[in-house]
C-alpha cells in the first residue's frame, strides 16, 4: 500500500486544483475572492464566489489520460449540457460568463458551470430519479452532435486495468481477477463494436445517453432537480444508464418510459450492461492508489458481481 497517496498528498492535490481554478477564473475576467470546495472525490468542484460560477477539475484519472484527451471529453460534455439547456431540459448549464471551452492550467483541465444553490434538506430519492431518467432519454434522442458507441464503458481502460491488477496486490483475489479477465474476453467484442452489439441484440435502438448513472447524478437545487455531470455522454442503449442499480430502479425507469411513450428496458441488454458495468467497477480499483477510499466503496459491487451469471449469460 506504500504507493497509495497519503492524506497530505490528497490535501495538496485539492489545494493545487483550487489554486488552478481561481487563477483560471480570474484570467477569464471573473471576480474570485472566496473559493469554496463543494465536492472532492474524482473531481474537485469549486465555487468561485462571489461570481455565480463553479469550476470542476478532474483529479483522479487513468494513467494514460492526458490533458488533450480529457479536454475532448469535456468539450462533448459542455456541448451536450448546453444543447439540453437550450431545449428547456432541466440541467446545470455551462456558465455564460466564460467561453464554453475547457481551460488548462497548472496541469489540470477544467470546465466552468453556472452556480446553483443546493437544496440540502432533501435526501436523494434514487428510485424517483430512475423514473425521471426516461424523460432525460426522451430529451437526448434528438441531440445532433457526434457521439462514439459506448465510449462511457472505456474498453481500453477495462482491458489495461485487468492486465494491471495483479501488480496491485490486495485489491482483488486471484480467483476473482481470473473470472473478470475471462468475462472480458466474452464481453469485449460487443463493447468495442457497434456492429457486433447490434447483431447480438437485434432491434435495440441506440441513442445519445448520459453514460454515468444519471439517477446518481441528479442535483437537488432549491428550485428543483437538475440533471448534471455529462462527462461520459455516449451513444448506446438506454439500459447502460441503469446498469447495476437493480430491479427496483429498473421498474421505476419503465414507469417513466411508459409515461413518455418510449421503449422499456430489455432484460437481455440489462444483463449485458450489468456485467460490463461490474467489470468497469473492478477496473476502477486501479485508481485506488490515487483515491484509497475506492477499495471499500467498490467491495460491495465485487461481492454482488460474484453472485451474478458469468458474463451476463453472454457466454451461453
Amino acid at each position: 500500500m506504500s504507493d497509495f497517496v497519503t492524506p497530505q498528498h490528497l490535501a495538496n492535490r485539492t489545494t493545487a486544483a483550487v489554486d488552478a481554478a481561481v487563477g483560471a477564473g480570474r484570467a477569464l475576467g471573473l471576480t474570485v475572492t472566496d473559493a469554496a470546495v463543494l465536492h472532492d472525490v474524482f473531481s474537485v468542484v469549486v465555487r468561485l464566489a462571489p461570481s455565480p460560477v463553479v469550476a470542476r477539475i478532474p483529479t483522479v484519472l487513468p494513467h494514460r489520460a492526458d490533458l488533450d484527451s480529457l479536454a475532448r471529453r469535456q468539450r462533448t460534455e459542455l456541448d451536450v449540457a448546453r444543447w439540453l439547456a437550450d431545449q428547456g431540459t432541466p440541467v446545470i448549464p455551462p456558465s455564460p460568463l466564460v467561453p464554453r471551452e475547457p481551460v488548462q492550467r497548472d496541469g489540470f483541465s477544467m470546465t466552468f458551470w453556472q452556480f446553483v444553490e443546493e437544496g440540502r434538506d432533501k435526501e436523494p430519492d434514487y428510485v424517483a430519479n430512475s423514473e425521471s431518467v426516461a424523460e432525460l432519454h426522451a430529451a437526448m434522442r434528438a441531440y445532433p452532435g457526434r457521439l462514439s458507441f459506448l465510449s462511457a464503458a472505456d474498453p481500453r481502460f477495462i482491458a489495461e486495468s485487468l492486465a494491471l491488477l495483479d501488480k496491485l496486490p490486495g485489491l482483488i483475489g486471484a480467483t476473482e481477477l481470473d473470472r473478470a479477465r475471462r468475462e472480458w474476453q466474452v464481453l469485449e467484442p460487443f463493447v468495442r463494436s457497434r456492429t457486433a452489439f447490434e447483431e447480438a441484440f437485434p432491434g435495440i435502438d441506440l441513442q445519445p445517453i448520459h453514460g454515468d448513472s444519471p439517477p446518481a447524478n441528479i442535483f437537488s437545487g432549491v428550485d428543483g432537480d437538475l440533471y448534471s455531470d455529462f462527462e461520459l455522454a455516449t451513444l448506446g442503449p438506454v439500459e447502460w444508464d441503469l446498469a447495476a442499480l437493480g430491479p427496483v430502479h429498473e421498474s421505476a425507469y419503465n414507469r417513466g418510459a411508459q409515461r413518455h411513450g418510449t421503449r422499456l428496458l430489455n432484460e437481455d441488454v440489462m444483463s449485458f450492461v450489468n456485467a460490463v458495468g461490474m467489470l468497469r467497477a473492478i477496473a476502477t480499483l486501479t485508481l485506488a492508489p490515487q483515491l484509497p477510499e475506492l477499495v471499500e466503496y467498490i467491495k460491495p459491487a465485487v461481492d454482488q458481481w460474484q453472485t451474478m451469471p458469468f458474463a451476463g449469460s453472454m457466454a451461453d
